[in-house]
């Protein structure tokens, strides 16, 4: 039996619901020495600020239990330096090509999504509010609804391209911020991005990373991320993208039928290369034994079992 993989997430096509995360895949170059590239749904690229950052001063990534602490800092070469050298390479990909931007103001982002040609290999804008809100005293734009809608809202007008809101996991009512980007422009919602956390070093008392604390990523987010899936397919309407921690087909299965219509593999890329590939060919086998004709019968499935279950029926 053939299945059917292809995914159309709000207008973005992808021709399998697996995509790579920002800040774990580069441009995609150092990957493409492992395999095809063309072979994923998409590949989402490192993000892009206005000016380049060198980021935060090492060490900067940590191992923990099943997973890891990073506090990069955005380093990137910059909107002019991706614009001129890294998307003319990108126009080669036969893939979707997903662009993270993030910015420290509302009109930073704007002018970030204004920039991004909509007539290139560019198939969609995955806006990060995980950024600190400046004028706000550096609390994220992700983490108070208002300002969330707010960016999504000014970046919205710059563009035609599908918007993808990435959300951050540090809030106490992630329903509240995903019903907010889905009210000012959000085509598709991503999430999770990284758990806020620290590791101490016992043999000098000092925090392990140069800058205290930094995002948690890996397996040992997953039951957490999938979640905010879950809570999130029930509060809007949007497709979702689901991340965090998935590192075989297994994972991505499970945040499928939570409410994902696609997945991205982060952390694992560190781990495994090929894992986007096993992930995709596992899919297709569960979907083929279970019977399911198109991968995206999957999404959503533990709530009708839920549903079931509430009616007291088994």
């Amino acid at each position: 039996m053939k299945v059917d993989l292809t995914t159309n997430l709000g207008g973005l096509k992808l021709k399998n619901p697996v995509l790579t995360a920002s800040g774990t895949f580069g441009f995609g170059e150092e990957y493409a020495r492992f395999y095809d590239l063309s072979l994923l749904g998409g590949v989402t690229v490192k993000g892009i600020t206005l000016q380049p950052r060198i980021g935060n001063p090492v060490p900067r990534i940590a191992e923990t239990p099943s997973g890891m602490l990073n506090a990069v800092g955005l380093e990137n070469p910059g909107l002019e330096a991706f614009l001129s050298t890294c998307l003319p390479r990108l126009e080669r990909l036969n893939t979707a090509v997903i662009v993270n931007i993030s910015g420290f103001s509302l009109e930073e982002y704007a002018q970030l999504a204004a920039a991004l040609p909509e007539d290139s290999c560019i198939a969609a804008i995955e806006v990060n509010i995980s950024c600190p809100n400046i004028k706000d005293g550096g609390m994220a734009f992700g983490t108070d609804p208002r300002s969330a809608g707010k960016v999504l809202a000014v970046t919205r007008k710059q563009t035609r391209l599908p918007l993808i809101a990435k959300l951050s996991p540090n809030v106490t009512d992630i329903g509240a911020i995903a019903k907010a980007v889905a009210d000012n422009g959000a085509d598709i919602i991503s999430l999770i991005n990284t758990l806020l956390g620290m590791r101490i070093d016992i043999k000098t008392g000092r925090p392990v990373l140069a800058n205290t604390m930094g995002g948690l990523s890996g397996p040992a987010v997953l039951p957490v991320a999938v979640r905010m899936v879950y809570q999130v397919y029930k509060a809007v309407r949007l497709p979702i993208i689901g991340m965090g921690g998935i590192s075989c087909w297994q994972d991505a299965v499970e945040f499928m039928l939570a409410g994902a219509a696609a997945v991205s593999v982060g952390t694992a890329n560190f781990v495994n290369p090929l894992a986007p590939l096993e992930i995709i060919h596992g899919l297709e086998a569960y979907c083929r034994e279970k019977g399911y004709h198109s991968v995206q019968e999957l999404v959503g499935l533990a709530h009708c079992k839920e549903e079931l279950t509430n009616d007291g029926k088994r």
